[in-house]
């Protein structure tokens, strides 16, 4: 059954990003300016709020604002000063749950019952409702609205022996994506989840570690590239180096493929794979799947940049920036309000009317959400005197939402859920419209094969509706978000 287009809904055809988290072991007394640094680099995952804790020896000492991380980290600022210390850690919010307040930005540090000890957290819990709801017929006092929290009162309420069993213990009870960054007891600690669904990698700086959710975040520091933290892996940071353990139970690989459709920097690599690399073998995959006369391929910018250069080598269209980007808007899906996001939309890109004026035009985009942008883009480059607009999707059809940090809408707001492609295309005003295949984008990942449809390689629920971790809830079953 088709749902009417509301075309009341101007939202972004993006999937809204996740979070950032940043953490620095043994740097002397610059580890709240390393830290500073590297959020920057990793603003791209969240621009609503920006935190970070960082530890001298003796005290603990924390910041957070609402905004950027330019906003709330002057360099030059006697707050920042304030902060030395030779540890830290960093979150960049853009939230999937709770409201965007003070109380909800991260990191968190609290007083457990062996010290101070600081959180930050990218992923979403899913069965964190059940265990708050568990937590506060227990008489737990929460401070926040986000379920982060539920991770910190699960450490609270451990006996373990040491402050890292309890952290294993808390997240044996969480089923959900993670990647943690901690801060206690003179130690760093990172943490992913079983699964490998959020990244987090590990940099070498002098006599020190870096944890980050990219790599890029270890460039803008100076740090060497160590490798990728391996999907359930603990690495615990110390005055005695770095020490790994894996203390859950081994589970197939599921890092969620649309960090190199979108989420991630560029310059950014994960388990070996250049971002930027695979986002032009999609888009030479995609010329492969569908030949399309036509005179020029023109990426939305930025995030289509990429995937329109690999299709204009692959078919031998020239490629042109036919979209012209204004860079002093931010992306529009990471408003935090709806007005916010509508104003972005329309501020965002503008037509370059000599790169499009009579020509048959090939347009690459990263993904279609719910249609509205699309259908923008489209319009705009029409009205620029296009004669033919055929767009191309560097990703499937998304049809599922996601419950593992990234904030996407309900399944009824997805276009593709409840329209044809031939449907969308219409809606959108394109006159032909291709996704990439499941096993094309498989095999711009390297997957000469494709997809493996009994056990994929990555997670990619967004486009197939098979999610890698089980839950009794009745919402992946309806495809209704919390």
């Amino acid at each position: 059954m088709t749902t009417p287009f509301d075309a009341s809904l101007d939202d972004s055809d993006s999937l809204h990003e996740e979070c950032a988290v940043f953490g620095v072991y043994g740097t002397s007394d610059s580890a709240h300016l390393l830290t500073a640094l590297g959020l920057h680099a990793l603003q791209h995952r969240g621009q609503e709020a920006t935190g970070m804790v960082a530890f001298d020896g003796e005290n603990f000492k924390e910041m957070r604002g609402l905004g950027h991380v330019g906003e709330n980290f002057d360099a030059g600022s006697e707050a920042l000063a304030a902060m030395s210390g030779h540890a830290a850690i960093g979150h960049n919010r853009y939230s999937t749950t709770g409201q965007s307040e003070l109380k909800n930005i991260q990191p968190f540090l609290t007083e457990l019952a062996f010290g101070h000890f600081g959180l930050a957290h990218n992923g979403n819990l899913i069965n964190a409702e059940r265990l708050r709801s568990s937590l506060v017929a227990s008489g737990a006092l929460f401070q926040s609205t986000t379920d982060t929290e539920v991770i910190i009162h699960l450490i609270a309420r451990s006996h373990r022996q040491t402050p890292e069993e309890r952290i294993i213990e808390a997240l044996m009870q969480i089923e959900g994506a993670y990647a943690l960054v901690c801060l206690f007891d003179n130690k760093l600690i990172g943490v992913r989840d079983p699964y490998g669904i959020r990244p987090l990698v590990l940099g070498k700086l002098d006599d020190g570690y870096v944890l980050a959710s990219e790599s890029c975040g270890l460039d803008i520091v100076g740090a060497e590239f160590v490798r990728d933290v391996a999907p359930g892996e603990m690495i615990v940071i110390d005055e005695e180096g770095c020490h790994s353990s894996s203390p859950f139970a081994k589970q197939n690989s599921k890092f969620c493929i649309f960090e190199f459709v979108y989420f991630a920097r560029p310059d950014s690599v994960f388990d070996g794979h250049g971002v930027y690399q695979a986002r032009k073998a999609i888009g030479s995959e995609l010329a492969k799947q569908k030949a399309i006369s036509a005179d020029v391929v023109v990426p939305v910018p930025d995030s289509g940049v990429p995937a329109a250069l690999g299709y204009a080598e692959e078919s031998g269209i020239p490629f042109e920036l036919g979209i012209i980007r204004n860079h002093y808007v931010g992306r529009t899906f990471i408003q935090p309000t709806q007005a916010g996001r509508t104003q972005s939309v329309r501020m965002k890109h503008n037509a370059n009317i000599a790169m499009l004026e009579g020509k048959s035009v090939i347009l690459i985009d990263d993904s279609i959400v719910r249609g509205t942008t699309s259908r923008k883009i489209v319009s705009m480059v029409k009205e620029a005197g296009a004669k033919e607009v055929h767009m191309c999707i560097a990703s499937p059809p998304t049809i599922s939402p996601c419950f593992y940090g990234v904030d996407t809408p309900d399944k009824d707001k997805l276009i593709a859920s409840y329209m044809s492609v031939e449907e969308i295309a219409a809606e959108i005003g394109a006159d032909s419209l291709t996704f990439i295949s499941h096993d094309g984008l498989y095999r711009a990942m390297g997957h000469a094969e494709g997809r493996d449809k009994d056990c994929p390689q990555f997670c990619d629920a967004c486009f197939s509706g098979d999610y890698p971790i089980k839950t009794a809830s009745a919402k992946f079953s309806t495809g209704t978000k919390s």
